[in-house]
């Protein structure tokens, strides 16, 4: 069986998340998959954004999109009440050290006056590489408990499902959500696609028919794969999984020794902000590694 390094944000640990500079150098770098998140803003544009409002941790306002914007500063605001062009305005670059306990700060490389960019943006960028072997994992961020931050399920895996299509993706990609309304909508509307049920202890409630079994759930929820926070991975979850038919992906998991039990206990994937550690540990293991992808080469070269 083949076990997966799956880049988080591209590489969280390493280059700004969620950014155009950090997908281009975790695809150098080598992985198997590029995990990013998307949300969708007022104008109904898909936009890389790990949270649902904008961030003071990774974002910063920089200047309003127009002198007396009653919206501005944009920081702290949710998505979904700003267009694209105000959110690019932020830069996205620069991990701020608002948390001490932040430990992304210190081994990030920082990037600055990086914009927000789009879904669209991302998938020209993997096939300008012509990264066809990198898998793309799409998660919609969406969030039952805040409706009001939150996209209609459907229209927003509608939305993504179309610009996939449109990029030549849908063959080579995963959607994700922990708001499992989202999986079953891919079920439908993109059936060959992979999907990912995500879970973690705080918002497994939000999804009807979950009880002892969570994988077989997951299944009947139309996931094809389970993705778990590696606190809840055990013998007894994988055997369950297994049971169910479902392969597991683990996320975040950042040191080696970690990964190691992951890989002991069965995981087929290994979601890391920091892919680098993980090659090293692929390799102590013989396991196969993800190729890295040439950096883009200029025009007329």
């Amino acid at each position: 069986m083949r076990v997966e390094i799956h880049g988080h944000r591209g590489a969280r640990g390493l280059w700004p998340e969620n950014t155009l500079p950090g997908m281009s150098r975790t695809m150098e770098l080598g992985v198997h998959a590029l995990e990013l998140d998307v949300a969708l803003t007022a104008d109904r544009r898909l936009v890389l954004t790990h949270d649902l409002t904008v961030s003071a941790v990774t974002s910063a306002d920089r200047r309003p999109l127009h002198a007396g914007d009653p919206l501005y500063p944009y920081v702290g605001k949710p998505i979904n009440a700003l267009t694209l062009a105000q959110l690019r305005t932020l830069d996205v670059g620069v991990r701020l050290p608002r948390h001490p306990d932040d430990p992304f700060a210190l081994t990030q490389v920082p990037m600055p006056e990086t914009r927000m960019p789009t879904l669209g943006a991302v998938l020209g960028l993997v096939n300008a590489y012509e990264a066809e072997d990198v898998r793309l994992h799409v998660e919609l961020k969406s969030d039952p408990t805040r409706p009001e931050l939150t996209a209609d399920p459907r229209l927003f895996t509608e939305l993504v499902v179309e610009e996939l299509d449109r990029h030549g993706r849908l063959g080579n990609v995963a959607i994700l959500s922990f708001d499992w309304r989202v999986i079953t909508h891919a079920a439908e509307l993109a059936p060959g696609t992979r999907r990912f049920a995500l879970i973690e202890l705080d918002t497994l409630h939000w999804n009807e028919g979950v009880d002892d079994d969570v994988p077989a759930a997951a299944r009947d929820a139309g996931a094809t794969t389970l993705s778990p926070e590696h606190v809840m991975v055990d013998e007894a979850l994988m055997a369950q999984a297994a049971a169910a038919g479902l392969d597991v992906a683990v996320w975040t998991v950042n040191e080696p020794g970690l990964a190691a039990r992951m890989l002991d206990l069965g995981a087929a994937g290994i979601v890391t902000d920091y892919p680098d550690r993980m090659r090293e540990l692929w390799r102590e293991r013989g396991l196969d590694l993800p190729e890295p992808v040439g950096p883009l080469r200029p025009v007329g070269v």
